[in-house]
């Protein structure tokens, strides 16, 4: 695990103490078992999510007056990292949480956001954010899923693709077309998961994050009272944007955290595994290949929280929030892949869990806006 880095309160760093004891005694015993079995029976760790609502741990950055904990963005991307250490699927869990919180958290108007937060924020629920769609996925202004007014609600039709949560979550925060001006036509509603007309596909089958279920949300005339439409109409696009650049950096620590544990096991399986009469750690070759695999989670923890702390300084985070992301998501594959190297043909064997670091590593560069995007983005702040 890596050191202790210094925090900005001795609240902070009891939350961070917090989070790594609850890793090491409810998230590690359980992982490796779970994630296999959720390959083939599809099950859903719902009571670890509640686990981490009752400790605090989904409520870290919202205000207190909002029922959390007032901490800067800084102290909840750490923990995001520490839970990533233990149980990926759980840490991106986290992430997409606090993005279907988000919206009302920060565009709410006072009565949503005591209507809507308490349960948001204290584990008893948990959100699903449905903005990708088949045809539909970094171009969001080509969305097609509509929301039409029907007297003092909504009406919404259409489907969401690779939608984390599905079938699992209470609410769906969801962007739907509410009209045909373009980007500008996009409007967030939070759907209760009760709702009639909400469907779910089969889950994917994908290659790591087993845990995490994904599947496509089915919207067939699903009315939703206008007074949970968060913002105003056409405000969508502004709000799903805003919520990607504070997710990007949720994805930037879980990626991290998921890189420190590869390095962790490479360095512990170095130092035991014995070749011509001494540890493997003692060849130069190996002790390079971690030199540079701890270079990788540094520099990618060193953007994260850079960015962290320009967002808690209330200035500009965008450039550096896909910065992070990029860094952080190659860093995780790299070192993932070093690990499976290190510990050899024991990597590429399920009795070590080097080889699903690998596997859990390859989707962080997809989602959030694949790497490419990030590039595009960063590309152009810079020839602003």
């Amino acid at each position: 695990m890596p050191a202790t880095r210094l925090m900005p309160t001795d609240e902070g760093q009891d939350l961070i103490d917090l989070t790594r004891e609850i890793c090491a005694k409810e998230l590690r015993p359980k992982v490796d078992d779970a994630e296999r079995a959720a390959a083939t029976d599809e099950s859903f760790p719902t009571e670890v999510f509640r686990t981490l609502g009752a400790a605090g741990l989904l409520s870290l950055a919202q205000p207190e007056e909002h029922g959390g904990y007032g901490q800067p963005y800084e102290v909840y991307l750490q923990v995001v990292e520490e839970v990533a250490s233990a149980w990926m699927s759980i840490a991106v869990g986290v992430s997409v949480h606090a993005l279907t919180a988000y919206p009302v958290a920060t565009f709410g108007t006072p009565e949503q956001q005591a209507a809507l937060l308490p349960g948001m924020l204290s584990g008893d629920q948990l959100g699903a954010y449905c903005l990708s769609e088949p045809l539909a996925g970094s171009d969001i202004a080509s969305m097609t899923t509509r929301a039409t007014r029907d007297g003092d609600q909504y009406v919404i039709r259409g489907r969401k693709a690779w939608i984390s949560h599905a079938g699992h979550a209470d609410y769906y925060t969801t962007f739907a077309r509410t009209s045909d001006d373009g980007g500008k036509g996009l409007s967030c509603l939070v759907v209760p998961a009760e709702a009639d007309g909400l469907s779910f596909g089969a889950p994917e089958k994908k290659m790591g994050l087993h845990c995490d279920t994904v599947r496509e949300v089915m919207f067939d005339d699903v009315r939703v009272d206008a007074d949970r439409r968060i913002g105003d109409e056409g405000q969508g696009m502004a709000i799903a944007l805003s919520a990607l650049d504070a997710g990007r950096l949720g994805i930037a620590a879980a990626a991290t955290g998921l890189a420190q544990a590869a390095l962790d096991l490479a360095a512990g399986y170095a130092k035991e595994r014995r070749q011509f009469g001494r540890a493997i750690g003692e060849f130069q070759g190996l002790q390079f290949l971690l030199a540079d695999m701890e270079a990788a989670v540094t520099s990618a923890r060193a953007t994260y929280l850079h960015a962290a702390r320009l967002k808690d300084a209330g200035r500009p985070f965008s450039k550096e929030a896909a910065v992070a992301k990029l860094v952080a998501t190659d860093a995780a594959m790299k070192v993932t892949t070093d690990a499976v190297q290190a510990l050899g043909g024991a990597g590429y064997t399920q009795d070590f869990p080097a080889e699903r670091f690998l596997r859990e590593a390859k989707i962080t560069q997809i989602f959030e806006g694949t790497n490419q995007i990030q590039r595009m983005v960063i590309g152009r702040h810079v020839l602003r």
